[in-house]
């Protein structure tokens, strides 16, 4: 689900920001803050996203918090926005929750990392609240389950999920001598295209596919896991063994993986490497290398128009008709012939939250069917309501969300396993190794097999 938002995602690792944070407790107001016991106000933590002019989180926040304020008088809700790169956002939102002084009563929960929260004893489980709340059986079970514990237990809300393919500028195309209506086959025919904008359109990034631990998730799930989930049949789960509880080590399927990731910047077909190792790569996809025509062909997600909106700061209205759309393909054409990936975020209660009971009628404001359907919409998000999904105002609202809803047919879902976080950085490294050049794929495969073990506690096995 979305780094992320988007979404786009990685493992929370100690930066110097949150060491400050952990050095200098008289500094953790700053670093976030907890209700101070005040039962009559309610914080609320949510990533900001660290572009200026993308304000759709905080637009729909600050309506939610009104409605809230109005139908519950003499209680209020403060807002308390993380203004980070996920990596950080994540670092520092476990930070708050490890203390009542600094937790606050409502968290935004990345799905790949909510299990590490909830082994860490950071979440509280909402079974008792959702037993009471008739919505909850409007949600789709893949949704509900990102948010399970391995005790069964439920820890979140899903606010939306998401799907990946393929974004091409049509002009650029037409220049390159491409069809308007690209359905590449195979992995092949991608790097086919971006070989051909390359040659007749220079000046132009051919293709854009995130590597490296600085894009964290977005690595790992809108590059990798889109490639790796596209080899082999697709009967078996790559990443993990579900029989022998095992992670599985790198086997061809992961190779040829890293190969096309290697080809790409190998070959000069994605950006500058300096540029692809930025943390904020993808906001330059949304608001400058897409809508300027400066990018052929991107690998991204369904939440890619929010930024597009009126009032986003990056308006593009004519985006649909600049704009193509193609389902990623397996890597040799291979059934079912399309792959996708989603995740998705939830709302979470941290355990030592100073007013949980408040922080759940908060979210039920917020997933009304009404509310959630603004949201999607507003999120370019893919509904996890049954009853939004099947509204016509909501299939209709936007264009592309017909064709990332029906991705979900192909789609697959991460690992939802303690030790994911640590394995997706494992796959970065990787990525990043054969990206800069420094090692092959050989080395680099080796080098994931070591990391693993280290992640997985030896647990690991191979195919």
């Amino acid at each position: 689900m979305r780094p992320t938002a988007a979404r786009s995602r990685t493992t929370a690792r100690p930066t110097a920001f949150v060491a400050l944070c952990a050095a200098a407790p008289l500094l953790l107001t700053a670093c976030g803050g907890g209700s101070g016991g005040d039962p009559d106000t309610l914080k609320v933590s949510f990533k900001q996203s660290t572009d200026n002019s993308v304000k759709v989180m905080d637009t729909y926040l600050a309506d939610i918090k009104k409605q809230f304020e109005k139908a519950n008088p003499g209680k209020k809700v403060e807002l308390v926005p993380i203004k980070a790169p996920d990596a950080e956002y994540y670092t520092k939102l476990q930070q708050m929750l490890r203390s009542p002084r600094t937790a606050p009563d409502l968290v935004y929960e990345d799905t790949f990392l909510i299990n590490s929260d909830i082994i860490s004893g950071y979440l509280k489980p909402l079974d008792p609240y959702l037993a009471g709340w008739k919505d909850w059986d409007r949600f789709i079970d893949t949704a509900k389950a990102a948010a399970k514990g391995e005790d069964g237990k439920t820890y979140g809300v899903p606010d939306g999920t998401d799907t990946r393919g393929l974004w091409f500028s049509k002009d650029v195309f037409a220049k390159a001598g491409l069809p308007a209506n690209w359905q590449p086959r195979t992995w092949e025919d991608v790097l086919d295209a971006a070989r051909t904008v390359k040659e007749k359109v220079p000046g132009v990034i051919p293709l854009n596919v995130y590597s490296g631990k600085p894009v964290g998730e977005a690595a790992t799930m809108q590059t990798f896991e889109m490639l790796l989930y596209g080899t082999g049949d697709g009967t078996s789960d790559p990443l993990y063994d579900k029989t022998t509880k095992k992670w599985v080590t790198a086997g061809q399927g992961f190779r040829d993986a890293l190969t096309f990731v290697e080809t790409v910047y190998k070959e000069k077909l994605g950006p500058d490497v300096a540029d692809a190792l930025d943390p904020n790569v993808g906001t330059r996809v949304r608001g400058e290398w897409l809508p300027q025509g400066k990018l052929a062909i991107a690998l991204d997600g369904s939440w890619l128009p929010q930024d597009w909106l009126e009032g986003s700061g990056h308006e593009w209205p004519e985006w649909s008709k600049e704009l193509g759309l193609a389902a990623m393909p397996t890597q040799h054409g291979q059934a079912p012939g399309k792959v996708s990936m989603s995740g998705g975020w939830t709302w979470s209660i941290p355990a030592k939250a100073a007013n949980p009971d408040l922080a759940f009628e908060f979210v039920k404001t917020m997933q009304t069917k009404t509310n959630a359907q603004k949201w999607y919409v507003a999120n370019s998000g893919i509904a996890v309501r049954e009853d939004v999904a099947a509204d016509p105002a909501y299939t209709a609202a936007q264009p592309g969300i017909r064709f990332f809803t029906d991705l979900v047919e192909h789609t697959h879902y991460r690992p939802a396993y303690p030790a994911y976080p640590k394995v997706s950085t494992a796959v970065q490294e990787a990525m990043e190794a054969v990206t800069t050049g420094d090692a092959s794929v050989e080395e680099a495969a080796r080098g994931y097999d070591e990391a693993l073990r280290d992640a997985a506690d030896g647990q690991v096995t191979s195919r």
